[in-house]
C-alpha cells in the first residue's frame, strides 16, 4: 500500500464474509499503528487530525472503520455486535496488513480503547505497544463518575428533563438531543457543537445509531447497552507491553482512573491533556507531543 492508499479487507464470520475499510499513511519498519475509533459504530473521522499532527513524524499508521461503521459493511445482525467478535475482526485486519510483534502498535480512543485492551489481553504475543485514550477500565465506574462529578456541573432543570425523557424512552426527539448539547459540548467535543471541525461533524453525522444504541445505549449521558457491565480492572496487571494511557481535564472518562490504569499495568505511563473526550482536537500539541515521545522511547 502506498501513502494514503485505501484497502478493503475481507472479514470472515462463520460462513459469511464482510469487508472493512482501511487507509495507510507513512512507512516505518518498527512502528505501525492501527487506529481504533470510538462508538461503537463511529468512524475514523474522529481521528482525522492524525494526518496533520502525526504525519510528519515518520511513523506508519492506519485508519480503519470497524464493521458496522461508515466506510465498511453494515450488516443488520446483532449477533455480530460483541466484544469478542470485534477482537477477532482486529486480528483479521492485523494479519491482512502484515503487522506483527516487531511493529504492531494498537491505539484505541473511547470504545476503541476497550477493543485495544481486550485485544491485548487475548493476543499479547502480537502487540508491541498499546495506547488507550479517553477510556476507563470499568463502565460502571464511568457511569458513577458521570453522575457524581459531571452531571452536577450541568443545569439542574435540564438534567431533570433529560431524565424524564429517558424514563419515557424518548431518546430520538429533538428536545433530548438539544438538552444533551451542553454535556457533549463540554465533555465530549470540548467546544460548542456548531464550532466542531468538519471531520467531527462527519463522525457524529455518520454514526451507526443502531449499533451504538445496542452496545452503548442512547448517549454517553446514559450508558445502558451491552457494554454497561464491562469491567477489566482486575485484569490490567496481565498487560505487560509498553502502554500509554491518556486522560484529560474535561473528559467524560475519569482521568484519575485513567492515571490509575497506567500504574496497574506492568509498563504503563500516563499522559494528561487539557480538553475533552476528543482531546486530540482540543490540545493537539500536548496530545501528539506526548504520544510521539512515548513511541520513540518505547517502541521505535
Amino acid at each position: 500500500m502506498i501513502n494514503g492508499e485505501e484497502r478493503y479487507i475481507p472479514i470472515k464470520v462463520g460462513e459469511k464474509t464482510y469487508k472493512v475499510w482501511t487507509q495507510k499513511f507513512g512507512s516505518h519498519p518498527s512502528v505501525k499503528i492501527l487506529l481504533l475509533h470510538g462508538g461503537p459504530g463511529g468512524s475514523h473521522f474522529s481521528l482525522k487530525c492524525f494526518e496533520e499532527n502525526l504525519g510528519d513524524e515518520g511513523f506508519e499508521f492506519y485508519y480503519y472503520d470497524q464493521l458496522g461503521s461508515f466506510m465498511s459493511d453494515k450488516p443488520d445482525d446483532k449477533s455480530l455486535w460483541t466484544i469478542e467478535r470485534f477482537v477477532d475482526e482486529v486480528e483479521q485486519v492485523r494479519c491482512a496488513l502484515g503487522l506483527d510483534a516487531e511493529n504492531f502498535v494498537l491505539f484505541g480512543n473511547s470504545w476503541g480503547g476497550i477493543l485495544a485492551m481486550e485485544y491485548t489481553l487475548r493476543y499479547p504475543q502480537n502487540v508491541k505497544g498499546l495506547v488507550v485514550s479517553s477510556m476507563q477500565a470499568s463502565i460502571k465506574d464511568n457511569a458513577k463518575y458521570v453522575n457524581d462529578v459531571l452531571v452536577p456541573q450541568l443545569d439542574e432543570k435540564s438534567v431533570k428533563r433529560i431524565r424524564e425523557l429517558e424514563a419515557a424512552g424518548d431518546y430520538g426527539s429533538e428536545e433530548y438531543s438539544n438538552l444533551l448539547g451542553p454535556f457533549y459540548g463540554k465533555f465530549i467535543v470540548g467546544m460548542a457543537m456548531e464550532e466542531m471541525p468538519p471531520p467531527l461533524q462527519k463522525f457524529i453525522g455518520t454514526l451507526n445509531e443502531d449499533l451504538y444504541g445496542y452496545m452503548n445505549g442512547p448517549s454517553e449521558f446514559s450508558i445502558s447497552g451491552t457494554l454497561s457491565t464491562w469491567d477489566i480492572k482486575d485484569r490490567l496487571k496481565e498487560i505487560t507491553v509498553p502502554s500509554l494511557f491518556i486522560g484529560s481535564t474535561n473528559n467524560s472518562m475519569d482521568p484519575e482512573q485513567t492515571r490509575w490504569m497506567a500504574s496497574e499495568v506492568k509498563n504503563g505511563e500516563y499522559l494528561h491533556c487539557e480538553g475533552s473526550h476528543f482531546m486530540m482536537w482540543n490540545d493537539p500539541a500536548h496530545f501528539f507531543g506526548g504520544l510521539v515521545d512515548f513511541l520513540r522511547r518505547n517502541v521505535s
